[in-house]
């Protein structure tokens, strides 16, 4: 047991200090170009110096990861700091509803690393022994209402999803994002029936991006990763039905050391700092 906290020990050390290089060499590059471009592209440039600090464990192999959909983006490009960080190392993700990945992981999927939408999911996981550890939270997500660009039915509240002749698209009652939205509507005694539920977040996105439906209930990352494709409505009720997102390195993970360097970044202040720009709040 010692032995192995200390092994973490040293990588979440070894993982930080190569965040906090990949920092320096962010900063050194901003210093050659545009000031308009983004920390995310800059952190991930590759740099001539070596991305981890001497005498550190090495890193190496391929790093499976499965994660709720809603960290698609920000975890992506965390995966390309971290294979700039070892260059030894590949990050593979599979990202999908917290519930179906939770289902593959305890019926024997192989991975290292499990980041859930919600600590309910994150249960499902640890209560069947397959959490190597206590899991953490790392960061926490909120509820918005996308609707189509110009919001041309003038959706202001939660309330008027329930109107009549309203097309909206729900996450199914087993995600955590259509957990959150019952619980929201339950808080405002409110009753909605959509016209269809989503097996993850961006399917639910997805609907209204093809104007398929007139509104989801979505994550406020999702809305701001959309761009112009929606456009976001906030709702007071939100505020009850907040997501807390848990990371665990998974038990007999194929590559343990991979697993927990590359949670150390998601915890580090560069981790930090990629979730909160992509609209995630702090844990």
């Amino acid at each position: 047991m010692t032995t192995r906290f200390a092994r973490r020990s040293t990588l979440c050390l070894a993982a930080g200090g190569a965040a906090a290089l990949l920092v320096l060499t962010a900063c050194s590059s901003d210093s050659d170009s545009s000031s308009d471009a983004s920390p995310s592209s800059s952190a991930s440039a590759p740099s001539s110096a070596s991305p981890t600090p001497s005498g550190s464990p090495k890193v190496s192999g391929t790093v499976v990861v499965f994660a709720a959909s809603s960290l698609k983006e920000s975890f992506t490009t965390l995966g390309k700091q971290f294979e700039t960080a070892y260059p030894g190392a590949k990050v593979s993700f599979n990202f999908g509803g917290s519930d179906t990945l939770a289902a593959s992981i305890t019926s024997g999927a192989p991975a290292d690393v499990f980041a859930a939408a919600s600590p309910k999911t994150m249960k499902t996981v640890t209560d069947k022994g397959d959490g190597d550890g206590t899991p953490t939270t790392f960061v926490r997500n909120q509820l918005e209402i996308a609707t189509l660009p110009g919001n041309p039915k003038h959706i202001r509240t939660l309330k008027d999803l329930t109107g009549s002749g309203l097309k909206v698209a729900l996450c199914a009652k087993t995600v955590p994002c259509g957990s959150a939205a019952q619980t929201a509507l339950t808080a405002s005694n409110l009753k909605l029936t959509p016209v269809s539920y989503e097996q993850d977040v961006k399917s639910a996105l997805t609907k209204v991006e093809l104007k398929e439906v007139d509104a989801a209930v979505v994550y406020k990352t999702d809305v701001q990763t959309a761009g112009g494709k929606v456009d976001g409505v906030n709702f007071p009720e939100s505020a009850k039905a907040i997501n807390a997102y848990p990371i665990v390195e998974l038990k007999g993970a194929p590559n343990a050391d991979g697993a927990q360097a590359f949670i150390a970044l998601v915890e580090s202040s560069l981790g930090q700092k990629v979730l909160t720009e992509a609209g995630f709040l702090n844990p």
